[in-house]
């Protein structure tokens, strides 16, 4: 590859709209999966919180009988 086979690459590269496109709908997704974790963490926390209040609710198992 010649250095001006690279110059023109990176030039129709620059003038490419599908780059851009594609950084908007990167930027898009990155956005939505920040508000998804903020959401879901919180909630995920309530679950957590649930599911340790019910355990502890429940009464201890009694412990196996010895094999002879």
């Amino acid at each position: 590859m010649t250095f001006d086979y690279v110059i023109a690459k990176a030039r129709a590269f620059a003038r490419s709209e599908e780059g851009a496109s594609a950084i908007e709908y990167a930027i898009v997704v990155a956005m939505v999966a920040v508000v998804v974790v903020a959401f879901i963490t919180p909630i995920g926390d309530r679950i957590l919180a649930i599911f340790n209040s019910i355990l502890n609710a429940l009464p201890a198992a009694p412990a196996p009988a010895p094999t002879p």
